[in-house]
């Protein structure tokens, strides 16, 4: 079974007794036997100065880009690190001071535009230059540590969904990302990661034994995850992502949607590991809210052929094709950013965007990310803290 770092650091906590300490959390970090790590280290007898909250809050109350204005009550300060504008996403000078160390303990999902590692980048930048030691507090990739998928973040297209410059699938564990970050944006910075035991790069999350939390409203499942890394692109379309469902992201849909055709057409790809599977569905919010709306149903066959991040660009090439008069890419704020569409803020660039509307060939887009896919592979191993 794999150990996570907070569990490896509840250990021995005598190299942080005497630290004031600040935790940047939410309710994926948990002890083994589902403890909670704020209430843990209390019992511990460490001083806790604050805890800052990623975005949805400390206990996911709330949807994606709402701002978090109400927290619990836990006897000490809670700070929301998601707020009404993207001022909101630093911590403020003030409520750094009399902090010695910072502990980063959250579950990512392994795909760019998660916004927790995001939130830790950030801070970083913040405590860059202070006296303040980050230590991240490592968890699994769910989607293992092995396969790289997507194009490379063009940093013209920076914003809280692209802040590391890496591929959708990134492949990295929250601890790997940081030392990555750290090396990328030339930070001051005193940065230490607790490793975890008993996880391989070759794991997926229901391999480690660990229990699964859902880190957001909206990702209930590992199954989720998943298909996540395609599937929140979704969000730049006029097409319900499956918010509102009980099985978000791994179903979609819109009204003009014909869910045979579009099944036919997406099948028609050739896509290993995943089987499109026609259905009907009424969201009970967000998008088409108490429409019965037409769509299809990922279901992931084998894991190791998979692509979620292909898969989600082919079926944005399939509803182009055919409902071109239907489909549109979204414009409007989105995550704290106006002027590009949000299609290409989670791709990472413009070209899949306007290759898609241009009609190319969807094998020749699928494939126009695999340079960047091999680089990558290639130059993340020299931030890797476990084994294959």
């Amino acid at each position: 079974m794999t150990v996570s770092g907070l569990d490896i650091l509840l250990r021995d906590t005598s190299s942080i007794n005497k630290k004031k300490i600040g935790l940047i959390v939410n309710q994926t970090s948990v002890t083994h036997d589902l403890r909670y790590s704020w209430e843990v280290l209390k019992k511990q007898g460490l001083s806790l100065g604050k805890i800052f909250s990623p975005e949805h809050g400390l206990f996911a109350t709330e949807q994606d880009q709402i701002a978090v204005t109400r927290q619990p009550e836990l006897g000490c300060d809670i700070v929301s690190l998601y707020g009404n504008s993207a001022e909101t996403l630093l911590p403020q000078r003030e409520l750094l001071e009399g902090l010695d160390l910072v502990l980063f303990d959250i579950q990512d999902v392994g795909s760019r535009y998660y916004t927790y590692v995001n939130t830790l980048a950030l801070f970083m930048e913040a405590v860059s230059g202070m006296d303040i030691e980050i230590m991240v507090l490592d968890r699994p990739n769910p989607l293992g540590g092995r396969i790289v998928e997507g194009p490379m973040l063009d940093m013209a297209f920076k914003s809280f969904v692209g802040i590391f410059p890496i591929p959708v699938r990134h492949a990295l564990t929250a601890g790997e990302l940081a030392f990555l970050y750290r090396d990328f944006k030339k930070l001051d910075l005193k940065l230490s990661v607790v490793k975890m035991e008993g996880w391989r790069r070759s794991m997926l999350y229901p391999e480690t034994g660990l229990p699964w939390i859902p880190p957001s409203p909206n990702m209930p499942t590992f199954d989720t995850a998943e298909v996540y890394p395609g599937m929140c692109l979704f969000e730049g379309l006029n097409v319900s992502e499956g918010r509102g469902s009980t099985t978000p992201f791994q179903l979609s849909g819109a009204p003009f949607i014909h869910p045979g055709e579009l099944s036919r057409q997406c099948t028609s790809y050739g896509l290993e590991g995943v089987t499109f599977r026609s259905l009907w569905f009424k969201p009970t919010f967000h998008k088409f809210s108490g429409e019965v709306i037409g769509g299809i149903w990922l279901h992931v066959t084998d894991h190791e052929r998979f692509r979620p991040f292909a898969t989600g660009v082919a079926m944005t090439a399939a509803l182009r094709k055919l409902y071109p008069g239907n489909l549109q890419f979204l414009s409007g704020v989105y995550e704290f950013n106006d002027t590009i569409p949000a299609f290409d803020l989670l791709a990472g660039n413009a070209d899949v965007r306007t290759s898609i509307m241009e009609g190319k060939d969807t094998g020749s887009i699928l494939s126009s990310w695999l340079e960047d896919e091999i680089e990558f592979s290639s130059f993340k191993s020299r931030y890797h803290l476990y084994e294959a």
